[in-house]
């Protein structure tokens, strides 16, 4: 896709998010990497209602390059796109089911939603848990940047979601199978669910070819 269908395509997948109850009010934003830079959903602005033509546009210093300013959590996925060089586009949302495990006391900080399905094994891997960061806070970015060369996907604690595809698609259907996912994680709580063992783990790995680092 050229940078004018990229932008058309950020805000239909926005649309879809905002629509199916996945991002509400101004939360959440979306970016795509280009040959010149970065495409990022602007600052308080609500996916649902997107406008391809203010769409922040920034080199990889971080610098605005045209469009309306830019998210203020932009440094998560510079820090992503620094330390994943195959990374197309980042979704970042604070959906619910998601959210509600980032909140979680007594979580795997390596990985914190355990394989409860091959799908999420596919889609997703391992799942650490960056520490409690302010919004805004640059710290924020620098743990991000200690996890990203081996993870594509991180959860912030008490926040949400951070998660990287080759494409938007990937990176949307990522974090789709990570909500399900971490739903069907809070409904099982207490009833001892049976999670994919090693073995079958290492085969998912070996079938699909998986490398997520």
């Amino acid at each position: 896709m050229n940078e004018s269908m990229l932008r058309e395509h950020i805000c239909e997948c926005g649309k879809s998010l905002y629509d199916r109850g996945l991002a509400t009010g101004s939360s959440g934003n979306i970016s795509v990497r280009l040959d010149d830079g970065w495409l990022l959903t602007p600052t308080n602005a609500s996916l649902g209602h997107l406008d391809p033509a203010k769409l922040s546009k920034l080199d990889w210093q971080g610098n605005l390059i045209s469009g309306d300013p830019a998210s203020k959590e932009a440094f998560l996925h510079r820090a992503m796109y620094e330390e994943r060089s195959g990374a197309g586009a980042i979704v970042h949302l604070h959906s619910t089911h998601s959210a509600a495990v980032s909140c979680m006391s007594g979580l795997d900080a390596c990985d914190c939603i355990p394989a409860l399905t091959a799908y999420f094994v596919m889609k997703i891997g391992k799942l650490p848990l960056i520490p409690y960061h302010r919004p805004g806070d640059p710290g924020l970015g620098n743990a991000i940047r200690g996890l990203a060369a081996k993870h594509n996907a991180v959860l912030l604690a008490n926040h949400g979601p951070v998660v990287s595809g080759k494409n938007l698609e990937a990176a949307l259907y990522a974090t789709e199978e990570l909500e399900e996912t971490a739903k069907l994680f809070l409904l099982l709580r207490g009833h001892n669910p049976r999670a994919l063992n090693d073995e079958q783990i290492e085969e998912l790995r070996q079938v699909f070819k998986l490398d997520q680092t």
